[in-house]
C-alpha cells in the first residue's frame, strides 16, 4: 500500500478548527524551577504584566511571520518583539525545557533553536545585531507516516514540550534563546510558510570557551529556501531543514521528556558576564531565585529519543489570522 497523503486543500479545511490554536511558549523548566514566558494573548493588556525571561511580541493571536518580512525584524523574536525585562540562569551542558501552551497537529514542521551572545546584558542587546548560531534541529523523521512525522509532532507527542541541550563547549555569559518552530502546512504556495520564532535570556554559566560565528536573523531564511518553500504532502519528500548548520559539539537528537518541576523561578534582572568580553563570566552575576514549592511535583513523560539524521556539525573559530489555518 503506498504512502497514504491528504491534500492541502482537506488538511486547510481540517485545520480550520486550530485558527485560534497557535501557539506560544508558556514556560521553560531549568533544572526544576518553572520561569514563565511571556504571554502575547493577555500581558499586553495589562497595566503592569509581570517581568519574566520571554521577550515581549505584539501577536495576540498567537499569529506567525511570513515569508515576505524574513529581512524584517518581526523574524528575529517574533512581530515587534522587545527584550524580555529578566533573564534565568543555565550551566552549559544542561537542557531546557520549553513548554508551549498548545501547537496543531496540522501546522507540521522543523524545531528548531539558536543561541546568540549578548555584548552586555540581553535585557538591553540590540536585536538587529544579534547573530544566532544552531544548536538543535529535528524536520522529518518518518516519511511513511500520513503527511510525514515530524519535530513538532515530537513536540505535541511530549506534551507541547521540547527539550534543548546548551552545548558544554559554550563559554559562560549572556545569551538570546530563540526558539522556533516553521508550520508547512500551507508553504507548497509562495509565502505560506508560517513562522513562529520564541526568544528567551539566559545567563550561561560553566567553563567552556566557545563563542560560536552566528547569523543575523534577518539572513537565515530567504522565501525561496528548499525547506521553506515546500510541499510536504509529496510522496517520498525529503526535507531540508532551514538555516545554517549545526555548530560544533551540538545534538540534535537529545532524548525528549518533561522536567518535573520543583519550584517557580524568578526572573533576574540585571547584567550577568558577556560572553564577548569577559574574561571570567563563570561565576553568575544575580543568583535566580525560587519560591517554595507548594504543588504536586509534575507527572515526567517517558523520554523519546529521535532516530532523525542531521546535518554534520563544522568546526567555528572561536495579525496574522492564518491564511489556511
Amino acid at each position: 500500500m503506498g504512502n497514504m497523503r491528504t491534500s492541502p486543500l482537506i488538511a486547510a479545511l481540517a485545520s480550520a478548527a486550530t485558527v485560534l490554536a497557535h501557539g506560544h511558549v508558556d514556560h521553560i523548566v531549568i533544572d526544576g524551577l518553572a520561569y514563565q514566558g511571556y504571554d502575547p494573548t493577555s500581558f499586553p493588556y495589562q497595566q503592569d504584566p509581570p517581568t519574566v525571561v520571554g521577550w515581549a511580541t505584539s501577536q495576540t493571536d498567537n499569529g506567525f511571520v511570513e515569508p515576505n518580512s524574513f529581512t524584517g525584524e518581526d523574524i528575529i523574536c517574533h512581530k515587534t518583539s522587545v527584550n524580555a525585562g529578566g533573564h534565568a540562569q543555565v550551566a552549559a551542558g544542561s537542557s531546557i525545557s520549553i513548554s508551549w501552551n498548545t501547537w496543531p497537529e496540522s501546522h507540521k514542521g522543523p524545531m528548531i533553536d539558536y543561541l546568540a551572545a549578548c555584548p552586555g546584558d540581553c535585557e538591553s542587546a540590540d536585536k538587529a545585531a544579534l547573530e544566532f548560531f544552531k544548536i538543535d534541529e529535528v524536520g522529518l523523521i518518518d516519511e511513511s507516516a500520513t503527511n510525514g512525522f515530524w519535530g513538532s509532532d515530537v513536540l505535541i507527542q511530549n506534551n507541547n514540550t521540547w527539550l534543548v541541550q546548551i552545548p558544554a563547549n559554550i563559554k559562560a555569559g549572556n545569551y538570546v534563546l530563540r526558539h522556533e518552530t516553521i508550520a508547512l502546512h500551507s508553504a507548497g504556495s509562495a509565502n505560506g510558510a508560517q513562522a513562529y520564532p520564541q526568544c528567551i535570556n539566559l545567563e550561561i554559566t560553566g567553563d567552556g570557551t566557545d563563542v560560536p560565528a552566528g547569523t543575523l536573523a534577518t539572513k537565515l531564511y530567504t522565501p525561496e529556501d528548499p525547506g521553506i518553500l515546500v510541499n510536504i504532502y509529496t510522496t517520498g519528500l525529503a526535507y531540508t531543514i532551514p538555516g545554517p548548520a549545526l555548530i560544533a559539539g551540538a545534538s540534535s537528537s537529545v532524548a525528549q521528556s518533561s522536567s518535573a518541576i520543583t519550584a517557580t523561578g524568578t526572573a533576574t534582572v540585571g547584567s550577568g558576564g558577556s560572553a564577548a568580553t569577559a574574561a571570567e563570566t563563570t561565576a553568575a552575576a544575580a543568583t535566580t531565585t525560587a519560591a517554595a514549592a507548594t504543588s504536586p511535583t509534575a507527572v515526567v513523560s517517558t523520554p523519546t529519543t529521535l532516530t532523525t539524521s542531521t546535518r554534520a556539525a563544522t568546526p567555528t573559530t572561536s495579525a496574522s489570522v492564518c491564511r489556511h489555518h
